[in-house]
C-alpha cells in the first residue's frame, strides 16, 4: 500500500481582523452612539409610564396653554400693527429731517456768497483807499501786497501726487518718511513757494489763491489749505517774473533740487514752464492786527477800521 508523501507546503497563518479606524477614538464613538445622556432617557421613560409625556391631558392644563398661545399672538400682532401705523410718521419724519437740511445747506450757501461779497467789497475799499491817499506809491504797495490784481509774464507750475499715491493710511504729514504714499504735502508747497520768492517772483498763486506776506499754508487732514481753504490737487503755482531768469534760478536753487529729488525718487508729478502773460487775482483780504502806519491820519484811519496792508 502506497503511502502518502506527507504535504511539505508552509501551512499560511490566518490573517487577524483589521482594526476599527475609530478604535483610538472611543470618547467621540460613543457620544456618536449614544447621543443622549442616559440620565435623559431615563426621565423620558418616567414620564411615558406616569402618562405626564406629550400634550397636556387636563382641561385645567390645555386651557393654559391655549391662553398663553393666544397671549403670544396677541403681542406679535399688536407689534406688527403698531410698527405698521408707526411707519408712515417715520417716514414723515425722515422727509422733515431732509427737508431741513436742504434748507439750512441753502441757507449756509447764501451766507458764504454774503461772505465772499463783503470781502469783495472791503478789498475793493482797501485798493481804493491806496489809490486815493498814496497814488503811485500806493498802488505799488497794493500790488506788492497783494490788495490788486496783477498781470504779466513769469513761471507755471504744477505739482501732482503720484501715480500710485495711496489715499488710505495714516497720511503723508503723520510721518517723516515721503515714501509711505508718495502724495504732496503742505511743507514741500510750502519750499516751493519759499524757493520762488527768493528766485524773484513777485507775486504768486496757487490754483487761483492769491499770496500774501501774511498767507499761511498748512495742512487739515488729508488736505492742503493757503489761508484756511483748502486746495486740490494738481497743485498749479502761477508766479509773475522774468519767465526764463525766474525759472533757472528756481531749477538750481536747493528748493528747486528738492522738487527734483521728490519727481525722480518718488514719482510726484513735477512740470515747468515759462509764460508770456497770466492773470493773478487779487487777495480776499488783507488784516493787520499788530502793524500800524507811521502818520496821524493814516493812522487814525487804520486804527478804526483794524485793517490795512503789509
Amino acid at each position: 500500500m502506497s503511502q502518502q508523501s506527507p504535504d511539505r507546503s508552509t501551512a499560511r497563518s490566518a490573517t487577524p481582523p483589521r482594526p476599527r479606524p475609530d478604535a483610538s477614538m472611543s470618547l467621540l464613538t460613543n457620544v456618536m452612539e449614544h447621543s443622549l445622556d442616559d440620565g435623559y432617557a431615563q426621565a423620558a421613560d418616567r414620564r411615558a409610564a406616569e402618562g405626564t409625556a406629550g400634550l397636556p391631558k387636563t382641561l385645567r392644563a390645555k386651557l393654559g396653554l391655549a391662553a398663553g398661545l393666544v397671549l403670544a399672538a396677541a403681542i406679535v400682532t399688536i407689534g406688527a400693527a403698531q410698527a405698521r401705523v408707526e411707519a408712515p410718521a417715520i417716514a414723515k419724519e425722515r422727509e422733515e429731517l431732509t427737508f431741513r437740511i436742504d434748507a439750512e445747506t441753502g441757507l449756509a450757501d447764501r451766507l458764504e456768497k454774503d461772505v465772499d461779497r463783503l470781502r469783495d467789497d472791503v478789498g475793493a475799499r482797501q485798493r481804493e483807499a491806496l489809490e486815493k491817499h498814496g497814488g503811485d506809491k500806493g498802488r505799488l504797495t497794493a500790488l506788492l501786497a497783494g490788495a490788486t490784481e496783477v498781470t504779466g509774464p513769469g513761471v507755471k507750475l504744477v505739482v501732482d501726487d503720484a501715480e500710485e499715491a495711496d489715499a488710505s493710511g495714516d497720511g503723508p504729514r503723520d510721518s517723516s518718511d515721503f515714501s509711505d504714499t508718495g502724495r504732496v504735502r503742505d511743507r514741500d508747497m510750502q519750499r516751493v513757494v519759499n524757493g520762488l520768492w527768493q528766485s524773484g517772483a513777485e507775486a504768486i498763486s496757487i490754483n487761483g489763491q492769491r499770496l500774501t506776506a501774511v498767507s499761511a499754508i498748512r495742512a487739515a487732514g488729508d488736505a492742503i489749505l493757503v489761508d484756511n481753504k483748502p486746495l486740490a490737487p494738481p497743485y498749479t503755482v502761477l508766479a509773475v517774473g522774468d519767465g526764463q531768469r525766474l525759472s533757472s534760478a528756481f531749477r538750481s536753487s536747493a528748493d528747486g533740487q528738492y522738487l527734483e529729488v521728490l519727481k525722480e525718487s518718488y514719482g510726484v508729478g513735477v512740470s515747468i514752464s515759462v509764460q508770456e502773460e497770466m492773470n493773478l487775482p487779487a487777495a480776499p483780504s488783507l488784516i493787520v492786527r499788530t502793524a500800524e502806519p507811521k502818520g496821524g491820519g493814516t493812522e487814525k484811519g487804520a486804527t478804526d477800521t483794524g485793517k490795512g496792508t503789509s
